[in-house]
């Protein structure tokens, strides 16, 4: 009761994650997420239900809802952001173990330079298809994400995503499962009792493995301190796991959605909107925008054509 916990992303894992994390008892849990749910999210996505697609309710706030359903005893707090450069260190400081629950690495890379920067441990949790792996990493003690994954082995060739191939409901718990069981070890105290592995395994084929991971004594992060993802020097746009869209991070520009939703209401197609976002279509595009300025654009992965859809509906 008296740990903290923030998981970054409500998707499949966080919310396994986070659901677990509230019935063990965890103090107090931060919930972040950009996104809102839809009914393709229910076949994996466990805090979530029909009613909550049908209102198009942001994660972080419909997770919150459910968790402190759950247990009362506990703080949950969920916040409808995206986690950036310039808000880090406000959304991520003060915890004692941040989870990994995003559906992208650019986001990933982001978490492992506060956590390394400011030495607060996380643990790398991902699944995709039938395959899902994660591993604990302590800033100083362990191998940093960008030890295993550094960076001229990024991005080459074609990845599988859950847009491409989809992904199985059962490795998505059992991956949160193995993140969340390495996260009460950390808050009870127990490091010695950390398996200090990447581990991956397959629920289709059966195939389970640990691997010891070394740290790289020339890494550019935990060794070298050099932080281009928190300086906002490596960031690209993102692009949503499941859905062939592009965000645009807007600089924290407060929307009137009421207001807006006037103005677009005889420009565009099926405008909806709850207090949280609004959403309209320009076909074969739809666009959902949230009260800081943000959008998601989907039907396309082509940033430029995000922008320009931005300019001409909510401004430049």
């Amino acid at each position: 009761m008296a740990s903290s916990v923030v998981v970054v992303g409500c998707g499949a894992i966080g919310a396994a994650a986070a659901n677990l994390l509230v019935r063990a008892g965890v103090g107090r849990i931060r919930i972040i997420d950009r996104d809102f749910v839809e009914p393709s999210n229910l076949q994996r996505q466990v805090l979530f239900d029909e009613a909550d697609a049908s209102e198009a309710l942001p994660k972080a706030v419909a997770a919150e809802r459910k968790l402190r359903s759950i247990n009362s005893a506990v703080s949950v707090e969920g916040i409808v952001a995206d986690v950036n450069p310039r808000n880090a260190e406000e959304l991520l400081g003060g915890f004692d173990v941040i989870l990994d629950g995003t559906d992208n690495f650019e986001t990933r890379f982001l978490v492992n330079d506060f956590a390394v920067k400011f030495g607060q441990p996380w643990i790398y949790a991902a699944s995709v298809a039938s395959y899902g792996l994660t591993m604990t990493i302590r800033p100083g003690v362990t191998p940093c994400l960008a030890c295993l994954l550094p960076a001229e082995r990024r991005g080459q060739g074609v990845e599988d995503t859950c847009d491409t191939v989809g992904v199985l409901g059962p490795i998505v718990n059992l991956i949160a499962s193995l993140e969340t069981a390495e996260a009460i070890k950390l808050l009870a105290g127990r490091e010695s009792e950390l398996h200090r592995r990447l581990v991956s395994c397959d629920v289709w084929t059966g195939h389970f493995q640990s691997v010891g991971v070394a740290r790289n004594p020339e890494c550019p992060v935990c060794v070298q301190r050099e932080f281009t993802y928190l300086d906002g020097d490596a960031q690209p746009h993102v692009t949503m796991c499941g859905r062939d869209s592009v965000q645009i991070h807007e600089r924290g520009r407060a929307l009137d959605l009421a207001t807006l939703k006037t103005r677009l209401a005889s420009a565009v197609d099926d405008v909806r909107q709850n207090d949280y976002l609004l959403r309209f279509r320009i076909a074969p595009y739809e666009m959902t925008v949230f009260t800081d300025g943000r959008a998601i654009l989907k039907g396309t992965k082509d940033p430029a054509v995000a922008r320009t859809l931005y300019a001409r509906y909510i401004g430049t």
